[in-house]
């Protein structure tokens, strides 16, 4: 079984549920384990946060700008991908090893958290104009009961 979607969301707070709530009907609808469909969703979550958050032209203006979430079910993975057309991750470096932020920072979890969430995680940037791109992926696992089986 493959399904996949892709949603062009503009970086407003409201569209982070909206990509949430559409990744978990998905996964229960194909009969994916909801303990999987949960840490799946919620680095989904922070992967779209960081792109209202950071993915425009200035980090305080979230008015302005779009950013792009794709997902596929694709056999026993789910891939799931955010792009923003902002500034990107500063180039010209690998990516350090991320650490967690103090326990007193209100901001700086999210990379962290789907790296715990999601079995291989990349962190780069779009060639050509810019923009960051996120993408992790999770092997699944299915209910006894899941309604949509590969013949």
């Amino acid at each position: 079984m493959s399904i996949w979607w892709s949603l062009h969301l503009r970086r407003e707070a409201a569209s982070v549920p909206l990509a949430r709530r559409l990744l978990l009907g998905t996964m229960e609808s194909a009969g994916v384990d909801p303990d999987i469909s949960y840490d799946l969703s919620v680095a989904l979550s922070e992967a779209c946060a960081n792109a209202v958050e950071h993915g425009g032209d200035s980090a305080r203006d979230t008015s302005t700008g779009a950013y792009r979430v794709t997902a596929y079910l694709d056999g026993e993975t789910c891939r799931i991908e955010v792009a923003d057309s902002g500034p990107g991750f500063p180039s010209g470096r690998s990516r350090a090893p991320l650490r967690p932020a103090p326990s007193e920072a209100e901001h700086g979890r999210g990379l962290c958290l789907i790296e715990e969430l999601a079995d291989h995680v990349h962190i780069g940037n779009k060639p050509g104009r810019g923009g960051a791109v996120v993408s992790f992926d999770k092997m699944l696992k299915w209910r006894d009961d899941r309604p949509l089986v590969a013949t």
